[in-house]
């Protein structure tokens, strides 16, 4: 599966171990190839079961995209036809795609959701040219400056490296009013992930100032998760850390970084992501479902509670991210 030209990290074995493991969700992958047939191609899901907020097909939860593996749109079209129907015998909430071509979605009884931009960097070019299509001032002399004031770098996927990245995860949810994933999350992902996951950490005099989580697949590396100390942001500490994974990946003959997927609302975001150059195309999920109510009338609800347990202290609030965030898939 994995090795399908449209696979990214997200299909990887471990990822979807680490999903199961943390969040008990149960893989599934639809192929029209029959038993004992080599697999070259389905649709990757995973079943979400909530007394909360119902079961449903998600490809897949906490994944910014996951392709469906199929040749061509006829072959969506007849997986995304199956679907609804079983999304309607079953009673199923609803089944959910989360694809980065959005032409793949035109089905029968499939709507658009929420949209969000999708960003990705070209760093094919020479590295000195990479680095001149920075924003001079929000980038370029930040990185600078992060280099002049001496701050120490770590790259690799140790426990202290985890400990230190989900201690800063901690510090920004907080700021940001955001209820934190439980920290057995990671430790799934940098078990399962094996050498495909690094995490990045700046120090200021031994300090844990700002982290970055990016995975690898093939050709490209996939930013997922990235935390700092607001204390030091005056130090350029996030420009300094994605720069150091511009230049590795293209030591590593890396074609593309992932910058992932940001609300529409999230203009601070979009603009950082911008200013490296990231070119952003749309995003838009699709969605089959049960009745008229749509799922997203739960989506506020959770933010009330990740606002509520985001005030209370660490250990309290990732025990609270613990139990809630598997209902929220």
């Amino acid at each position: 599966m994995a090795r399908h030209p449209r696979a990214s990290a997200f299909h990887q074995r471990g990822w979807l171990r680490a999903l199961s493991e943390t969040y008990g969700y149960k893989p599934v992958f639809l192929t029209a190839n029959s038993t004992g047939e080599t697999l070259d191609g389905g649709v990757l899901l995973c079943r979400v079961s909530s007394w909360i907020t119902g079961e449903r097909f998600v490809s897949l939860p906490f994944t910014d995209h996951c392709e469906p593996l199929l040749g061509d749109p006829e072959e969506y079209r007849q997986f995304a036809d199956w679907l609804r129907e079983a999304c309607r015998e079953q009673g199923w909430k609803y089944v959910e795609l989360r694809s980065l071509f959005p032409g793949w979605g035109e089905s029968k009884g499939w709507h658009a959701t929420q949209p969000y931009w999708f960003h990705e960097l070209d760093i094919t070019p020479r590295l000195q040219d990479v680095f001149h299509g920075l924003h001079r001032d929000c980038i370029q002399r930040r990185i600078l400056h992060a280099e002049r004031a001496r701050l120490s770098y770590e790259v690799g996927r140790s426990q202290q490296l985890a400990d230190d990245f989900y201690d800063l995860m901690l510090i920004t949810r907080r700021r940001h009013h955001v209820l934190p994933q439980p920290r057995a999350w990671f430790r799934s992902l940098v078990r399962h992930m094996g050498d495909s996951l690094q995490i990045r950490i700046a120090r200021k005099g031994g300090i844990p100032i700002g982290a970055i989580l990016a995975m690898r697949h093939r050709s490209c590396i996939i930013y997922k998760y990235g935390c700092s100390d607001a204390r030091f942001h005056n130090l350029g500490t996030m420009p300094f850390l994605f720069w150091r994974l511009i230049e590795e990946s293209k030591e590593q003959d890396i074609q593309s970084v992932d910058f992932g997927r940001s609300d529409l609302e999230s203009t601070g975001l979009i603009t950082f992501k911008d200013r490296f150059g990231a070119r952003k195309t749309l995003l838009t999920y699709r969605r089959c479902q049960n009745g008229e109510r749509s799922a997203e009338s739960n989506k506020w609800d959770f933010q009330a509670i990740g606002k509520f347990f985001s005030v209370l202290p660490d250990g309290v609030s990732s025990t609270a991210g613990a139990i809630i965030y598997r209902h929220i898939g």
